[in-house]
């Protein structure tokens, strides 16, 4: 039981505990951000908003891919305070006009930059969690911040319908400004900066561009994190049939309601929460590709039989599915702490945020294709598609023991 509460240790350092606490309030601004958009979307356009909705995801992928390395580069040369701090502030603002919004044009704008936004928060929060937790801890601290972001995903829907319920579907966006507020100011209050200590080969003639590019070249020069990424990409097909096509099997296939629906969805965060707390508890027990692959294959294996089950069954299969995307994701996250230099964690973690969202770019309309084209196998066929890859990558691209045990040399290490 104690082993359950792992990940918790990490907040005895008084400064990670700050930042976590801001990284929370965040959080849940963004889960208030997009149920407060569905409603408001269903406001501007009834019947038709999915297709706002579906533009909106969309930017919000293409934003993080684009810009979340470039973010990344930043993080390694500027004070990641700053950073962090004009993101939460620049995403108050951006919220606090979406209140009188009255066109679907603007809620494309005002989505676009509130998406920028975070793909300079998150990759720079990342990046900043091994700065100040070193290196025993931060493996935890990542688990930590990964169950706090499914808990929070599972209880923001909630807290936002609430706020809608009793004060009106806009009244959302100005909470959800509040939030953001908070989050900048715990992390003014933060007690230093928050700068890498540049390597001694890190000259005044190095670029930005140069940053981008090295970020995505350790991503993949890495024989260890380049599986693990690979790995996200088999984990991204399961989880965008899960988000994409659960409404439909639930509804559609089994003739249920919202209610069950909303059930089956809950069970997938519960599990991924979960998984979570279960990678901090056991992440100095067992290696992290192992996990990884542990998870790429639960996660694969629990939509298969979808189509064919009830919901009972179906709420079991969710939870090990949800339970799947962490152990794919949070050790992927602790692999590039291992394995490179603090002072270029930046660029990297920003390179890997663009790469595992171009993942679920190509994920997304996947699971909308099967779900359209084969509605009572889509699971089935997308399963059978998320084991071929796995396959593939298992035999092709896993890397040896040798490897597992010695990060790469790079030019700007030494």
């Amino acid at each position: 039981m104690t082993s359950v509460f792992a990940p918790f240790r990490s907040l005895r350092n008084p400064t990670f505990a700050r930042l976590y606490i801001s990284q929370a309030t965040s959080l849940l601004g963004d889960a208030l951000t997009w149920v407060g958009l569905a409603l408001l979307a269903y406001e501007l356009a009834g019947a038709n908003s999915s297709i706002i909705l579906g533009a909106a995801l969309t930017l919000r992928v293409t934003a993080f891919v684009i810009l979340s390395p470039l973010a990344g580069a930043l993080a390694d040369r500027l004070d990641r305070k700053l950073i962090l701090v004009s993101s939460d502030l620049g995403r108050m603002v951006v919220i606090g006009l979406m209140p009188f919004v009255t066109q679907a044009w603007q809620v494309y704008v005002l989505m676009f930059a509130l998406n920028a936004l975070t793909a300079f928060f998150t990759p720079t929060y990342q990046a900043t969690i091994p700065l100040v937790t070193g290196k025993d801890d931060y493996g935890q601290a990542i688990s930590l911040s990964g169950a706090t972001y499914e808990v929070l995903g599972v209880l923001g829907p909630g807290i936002a319908g609430g706020v809608a319920a009793f004060l009106g579907t806009r009244s959302i966006f100005f909470l959800d400004a509040i939030t953001f507020l908070i989050s900048g100011i715990l992390i003014l209050t933060l007690p230093r900066s928050l700068n890498a200590t540049r390597a001694p080969s890190e000259t005044s003639s190095a670029t930005t561009w140069k940053d981008i590019q090295d970020g995505t070249i350790r991503l993949w020069k890495d024989a260890s994190i380049r599986y693990a990424l690979l790995l996200e990409l088999v984990a991204s097909v399961a989880g965008a049939l899960v988000l994409v096509n659960t409404v439909g099997l639930v509804k559609g296939g089994l003739g249920l309601g919202n209610l069950e629906y909303g059930w089956v969805m809950a069970a997938f965060g519960v599990g991924a929460t979960l998984a979570a707390l279960a990678v901090g508890a056991l992440e100095k027990r067992l290696p992290r590709t192992r996990f990884a692959l542990f998870g790429a294959l639960v996660t694969t294996l629990a939509v298969l039989p979808a189509n064919f089950v009830g919901v009972m069954p179906l709420l079991g299969l969710w939870l090990l599915a949800g339970a799947g995307q962490n152990w794919v994701n949070l050790p992927t996250q602790a692999l590039i702490a291992d394995r490179t230099p603090l002072e270029v964690q930046g660029r990297v973690y920003g390179a890997h945020f663009a790469w595992s969202h171009l993942w679920w770019a190509l994920a997304y309309p996947l699971a909308g294709w099967l779900g359209s084209s084969f509605a009572s196998r889509n699971f089935m066929i997308g399963g059978m598609v998320g084991l071929a890859l796995l396959i593939v990558i298992q035999t092709m691209l896993a890397p040896s023991n040798a490897t597992l045990e010695k990060p790469p040399t790079f030019s700007k290490d030494r």
